[in-house]
């Protein structure tokens, strides 16, 4: 093993899980009174993803979905992390409920169950329903009261068998990628629609956290943020200014909020955009949350960039650092100062890391297996870290492997693979490889321990 993985350091009822998200995986994009998404229109926008790839059929979850929780089964998994597609619930948007979309959720939570499988749901991991966007978008407050319409719904219909719920998952990518830098959906470069965008999404969690909890009585609630360690290129004033205001775009954007400390003041200057603020947003926007998700991948190491685009620090590659396929720098520590942070400057009770994981181009030997090694490293460190930040006092409660299965890597479409499992796309055969076979042995091994 390439780091030790201290199990004594995680509590006897800790979740191992893996996760995925809908449009990834799940394809069946027109079936059974589905609708378009933002993802769908921007997948099918010429030049906007890799190969042209979109989600129309993806891993075929939507069919096969039967198979997937049989190889969460071979894993031994404790929990799968799955997102429900607003479009397929509500098509509209707003309205009439699709009973046969939510009959598919309902089978596949059944499904979970059977297999002694926890469901943890994230409402919406990007998939807004074109028609919203039609009409504004993030950018609108309607959206948000939406989202807590929708939430509602599915609360509602499954919240006698799911108790572990997430609202959003990664609002800075839909906020800053998709309305800031334009490469993920909807594709818009606008400041002012992103930083609207970013505070109807954290007043949608918010709302959303009450319609849960009014349905789902039992329901623990939390927010999946993705987070970065930053750092200044220098110890010049300028690059640590620099460091300042990424951290606050990544980081503290998005954590101060729901935490009940507003909007950083700093970043409001940066940004220069007006909010949307009404009476009462900012309480609604902190509702007190039983957990706080961590997706975390790469460090930032940023050098001031005054002629840049906001937050005018720009991200510099530092030479013989190792790198996964995504050309993102691996820093194992990083998942430790961060488990600590939230634990000590935000006072969090309990932590899942709610994404973790590592693309590599993968090689089909003759004999159809996967020997990823690089990938079981790439676990090992990082779970390492992971029970160190545990063994310091971090309230880590689950760890989730992103992801169970290879699968649409939205604008680098299908090329790059993040799964324990592979997929051949031509014919959806599924293949664990030698990375889920350790991650199996990894949860075995933690079990053995408390059992003992």
């Amino acid at each position: 093993m390439s780091a030790p993985i201290d199990f004594a350091a995680l509590p006897h009822d800790f979740l191992w899980g893996t996760a995925t998200s809908a449009y990834q995986i799940e394809g069946a994009v027109a079936e059974d009174g589905r609708s378009p998404s933002i993802w769908d229109t921007f997948s099918h926008t010429p030049g906007k993803i890799d190969n042209d790839d979109h989600g129309d059929i993806a891993c075929d979850h939507y069919r096969r979905w039967p198979q997937d929780v049989d190889l969460m089964k071979q894993l031994g998994v404790d929990a799968y992390r799955l997102s429900i597609a607003w479009p397929r619930v509500v098509p509209g948007g707003d309205g009439p409920v699709n009973a046969r979309g939510l009959d598919f959720y309902d089978r596949l939570i059944d499904g979970l169950l059977a297999a002694g499988i926890t469901p943890s749901v994230t409402l919406y991991h990007w998939d807004l329903p074109q028609v919203l966007q039609d009409r504004g978008g993030w950018p609108e407050r309607e959206t948000a009261e939406h989202f807590a319409a929708y939430a509602s719904v599915v609360a509602e219909r499954l919240g006698d068998r799911v108790s572990h719920w997430a609202t959003l998952n990664e609002p800075l990518c839909s906020a800053w990628i998709g309305h800031l830098e334009g490469r993920m959906a909807p594709g818009l470069t606008d400041l002012t629609a992103a930083v609207r965008a970013s505070y109807h999404l954290l007043l949608g969690h918010g709302l959303a956290t009450q319609a849960i909890r009014a349905a789902a009585p039992g329901a623990e609630i939390g927010i999946v943020n993705n987070l970065s360690p930053v750092h200044p290129a220098t110890d010049r004033t300028e690059d640590l200014g620099a460091a300042r205001r990424v951290d606050g775009h990544v980081n503290r954007w998005w954590l101060d909020p729901v935490h009940g400390r507003g909007f950083p003041a700093d970043m409001r200057e940066v940004y220069g955009v007006e909010l949307p603020e009404r009476p009462g947003d900012l309480d609604t926007i902190a509702a007190p949350l039983d957990w706080l998700g961590l997706n975390y991948y790469f460090p930032a190491y940023v050098a001031d960039d005054p002629n840049g685009p906001v937050p005018y620090g720009t991200s510099i590659r530092r030479d013989d650092v190792p790198r996964t396929g995504m050309d993102w720098e691996i820093e194992a520590d990083g998942i430790e100062s961060l488990l600590l942070r939230l634990t000590e400057d935000y006072g969090a009770r309990k932590i899942y890391v709610t994404e973790n994981g590592s693309s590599f181009p993968d090689v089909v030997r003759p004999d159809g297996t996967i020997d990823d090694q690089e990938r079981v490293d790439y676990l090992e460190r990082h779970l390492s870290a992971c029970t160190s930040a545990a063994r310091k006092g971090a309230p880590l409660a689950g760890y989730f492997a992103w992801s169970l299965l290879d699968n649409f890597e939205w604008a680098y479409g299908y090329d790059k693979r993040f799964g324990l499992v592979h997929v051949d796309y031509a014919t959806q055969t599924r293949t664990v490889k030698s990375s889920g076979h350790r991650y199996a042995d990894i949860v075995r091994a933690h079990r053995t321990i408390h059992a003992d």
